[in-house]
């Protein structure tokens, strides 16, 4: 079963412009909630890790689509 994401595209933004603008459209949306972030930089990997395991949010899945990282992270 697939999700319905809220989407957020982080493409050509380098560090720290991906994360902050992340944890902006998170704030936006209501637990349980899913973002789906895409970002060309390739520091978003360690970062988003970073910041789903400091704010607990559920990092669903993260992985290389088309030489983009595509993250879909949970709002706890």
């Amino acid at each position: 079963m697939t999700e319905t994401a809220h989407t957020l595209d982080a493409r050509g933004l380098n560090c720290p412009l991906p994360i902050l603008r992340t944890k902006k459209a998170i704030a936006g949306l209501d637990v349980g909630e899913v973002l789906e972030v895409t970002s060309s930089d390739p520091g978003s990997l360690k970062d988003m890790d970073s910041f789903c395991s400091q704010t607990g949010h559920e990092m669903l899945s993260s992985g290389e689509v088309d030489g983009d990282f595509v993250f879909r992270i949970r709002k706890a």
